[in-house]
């Protein structure tokens, strides 16, 4: 299958890219500007794919320009899906990743689709009118849209939470200054939410919202002690009031279960790691010097 992959530089792109071509896919990364709607649809009419993924946004929530996050995730998103609507021979299958920051401070977890949206930061109400902006388009393509909840991996940005513990750990460093301490987040491994995308390219309905999460949360303290315990090195934890984020969801935890009958109809199954694995993996690619052979308890 000819896969059309934007974002492909990012940090999902370079990993979807990797498990996809090694599955036997055609990745086509697009080099397009997501805002440059000539160019874009140019790009588009040449790669001619049989499914797209999309995955290009602007997605660290304490972005500094507020503007770029609706210029990018909702304007270029429909750049693109215009140019995807025009080519003579449609895609199959496009597939959006949006982001379970739409939910919000839920009342109830773990979070199913069904939940009323509640997005409280421009990242999550970017990706909010994302999906419904590209309900206009279902006449036209075969849509489905991705909820993601908190991921990880080897070659993610520092500016996020996990990479930056690890670089902390990995380098022996005697504190580390933290935002809010009593969050409750999934930290699922990229590979995880790889393979889902994978899998819904091939079973997804079309026009399904989909969770990809695992539905178990962990407190930020359990990673800390995770990966005290993996390397043997104690740090200093504080809390930086600059680093609190106003409007912060303090516990997201989603229900994989539409995910799992979905799959479990064509006895497919999710690769998902667990976070003890992810963590290892991490700190030897910031470290490679790093012993992390130690045994969790």
């Amino acid at each position: 299958m000819r896969i059309l992959l934007t974002g492909a530089e990012g940090f999902t792109g370079r990993h979807f890219s990797e498990r996809a071509s090694a599955e036997g896919h055609a990745v086509i990364a697009l080099r397009s500007d997501l805002t440059d709607s000539d160019a874009l649809r140019q790009e588009v009419l040449e790669a001619s794919p049989d499914a797209v993924v999309h995955l290009a946004a602007i997605s660290f929530v304490g972005h500094a320009d507020e503007k770029a996050f609706y210029a990018v995730n909702v304007v270029g998103t429909t750049n693109l899906l215009d140019a995807l609507a025009k080519l003579p021979a449609r895609p199959q299958r496009v597939l959006l990743a949006s982001s379970a920051n739409i939910y919000g401070n839920a009342a109830q977890s773990p979070i199913s689709e069904a939940q009323t949206p509640a997005p409280v930061n421009h990242y999550a109400m970017s990706k909010l009118a994302m999906e419904y902006m590209a309900r206009t388009y279902e006449d036209r393509l075969n849509l489905i849209i991705t909820r993601p909840f908190n991921y990880t991996g080897p070659g993610q940005d520092v500016n996020f939470l996990i990479p930056k513990l690890a670089m902390h750990f990995a380098n022996r460093a005697p504190s580390i200054a933290l935002g809010n301490l009593h969050v409750e987040r999934e930290f699922n491994d990229v590979r995880m939410v790889c393979s889902a995308y994978l899998l819904l390219l091939a079973y997804g309905e079309p026009g399904g919202i989909y969770n990809v999460c695992s539905g178990q949360p962990y407190e930020l303290q359990h990673v800390i002690d995770s990966f005290t315990q993996i390397t043997g090195h104690k740090m200093e934890v504080s809390v930086n009031p600059a680093f609190v984020r106003d409007n912060e969801v303090h516990r997201l935890c989603g229900s994989p279960a539409k995910l799992d009958a979905l799959l479990s109809r064509y006895g497919a199954k999710l690769e998902a790691p667990t976070l003890e694995e992810t963590l290892r993996r991490m700190l030897p690619a910031l470290d490679g010097s790093l012993v992390t052979a130690q045994v969790l308890g």
